[in-house]
């Protein structure tokens, strides 16, 4: 078995992402920086030590984009697991989230946003997943 990157964890790292919708408009962002650069997803990161995942949902989105959100439920949970490229492992739970104030005020990890219908997202690269965990939120928050 291959040594751990002295950049990567030898073990999986939980993290949340939010699917934050504004009048039926959900939020991508671009990520800036490895893992993913140059992929459009969505807000979120790592948990941190006994933190629970809404409040890590809660820090990650205001630190990416200054947003404050009201969060709504799971709405699914994407496993990345480093290939022949490696990168990181990674359990991402993702929450459906609405839009309470704020415009998005990007920090250093990302380099672009937009508000797009879902069915708007078109041949954006964006992450594995996305589509599916973007139809989940939104069928939580029309229930």
């Amino acid at each position: 078995m291959p040594a751990a990157s002295p950049l990567q964890p030898s073990h999986p790292q939980l993290a949340v992402s939010a699917a934050i919708f504004r009048d039926d408009r959900i939020l991508l962002v671009r990520r800036a920086r490895s893992p993913a650069k140059g992929f459009y997803s969505l807000p979120g990161g790592r948990v941190e030590f006994g933190e629970t995942l809404h409040a890590a949902l809660h820090r990650e989105v205001d630190e990416e984009t200054a947003l404050k959100i009201d969060i709504v439920g799971l709405a699914g949970w994407r496993e990345v697991v480093p290939g022949t490229a490696g990168g990181g492992h990674y359990l991402i739970m993702s929450f459906a989230a609405r839009w309470r104030a704020g415009e998005p005020v990007l920090n250093d990890e990302l380099d672009d946003f937009r508000w797009l219908a879902p069915d708007a997202i078109g041949d954006l690269k964006v992450t594995g997943g996305l589509q599916e965990v973007i139809r989940a939120a939104r069928d939580l928050l029309r229930a």
